[in-house]
């Protein structure tokens, strides 16, 4: 099974409109949203949440009221400021420890030292892992919660996920759109992948944070192609882009043109190339074509 993961410098560029469309077009496939910090897939791609799972990042430290005897140890050791002296009283003093979990970072030392075992250090709840099914093949995706961290694990735990259901359904190819950028989450979504498609548009930022992901690619020794997605609002740039893409060694693979359908396939919630008549189906067509020639 080939693993074609689809990426870009910023968020908006239509990486996620895109890769919505490559599902579409494709055959055999399975399906990972690796965009956990603010996934959208799922709003383009018509599914059905068949499994809903916890997500844990790490731990987190919890003090059990009724065994604190405010003796101070916890918060002495903290290095995180994160206990304070205001929890309720329990009966045996007037007033206990509490820990804030949002300043609380898991190291479990307090736990580990409390002689009254009035500590809990147990699992956080993260997020959630979700498997559906879609009419283009399984689909797994997760939601990690606000402000909390160890994005770049959910993400292994979405792709390696998918992996395992590709494999035992046949598919052929694993689908993966990832978060934008190139931090902790990219390179949890691209290590291992085959092949990666960067998405840019026609300006100046556009070129440089392409610049980033080539470079990011060649770091792990993967092969780039590149899509320039609204072209024709900025031609002069578009050509510029792609001979920089070309003299880095990635594959120009595909335009696509400026068009109201992509809005429009949005509010309904289909991938583009379900709208008729539209000049971004054509290219997007046109784009997988390119792309089913490499990669399959």
């Amino acid at each position: 099974m080939k693993e074609l993961i689809v990426i870009s410098g910023k968020g908006g560029t239509g990486k996620t409109s895109i890769l919505a469309s490559l599902a579409a077009l494709a055959d055999k496939i399975v399906i990972a949203d690796c965009d956990v910090d603010a996934s959208n897939l799922h709003l383009v791609i018509d599914h059905t949440v068949k499994v809903t799972e916890p997500f844990s990042g790490g731990k987190q430290a919890r003090i059990k009221q009724g065994y604190c005897i405010a003796c101070g140890k916890c918060e002495e050791l903290c290095r995180f400021d994160a206990i304070y002296f205001d929890g309720p009283g329990n009966g045996t003093v007037p007033k206990t420890f509490r820990i804030d979990p949002l300043s609380c970072e898991g190291c479990g030392v307090c736990a580990w030292f409390c002689a009254e075992n009035a500590i809990a250090y147990e699992a956080a709840d993260n997020g959630k892992l979700f498997v559906s099914e879609s009419k283009f093949g399984m689909f797994v995706h997760a939601r990690l919660f606000p402000g909390e961290e160890n994005s770049g694990k959910l993400v292994t735990l979405v792709r390696n996920t998918a992996k395992e259901i590709g494999e035992k359904d046949g598919a052929e190819l694993m689908l993966v759109d990832g978060s934008p950028g190139i931090g902790c989450p990219v390179i949890a979504s691209i290590t291992g992948a085959d092949h990666v498609l960067a998405v840019t548009e026609p300006t100046r930022s556009g070129r440089h944070d392409l610049e980033r992901i080539i470079d990011l690619a060649a770091h792990f020794s993967l092969p780039v192609m590149v899509a320039v997605n609204k072209y024709d609002i900025n031609e002069t740039i578009s050509a510029e882009i792609e001979d920089f893409a070309r003299s880095k060694g990635a594959v120009v693979a595909g335009r696509i043109r400026y068009d109201s359908a992509v809005t429009e396939a949005m509010i309904r919630n289909i991938p583009v190339v379900e709208i008729k008549d539209s000049d971004a189906a054509e290219d997007i067509r046109a784009l997988w074509n390119t792309i089913e020639s490499i990669i399959i």
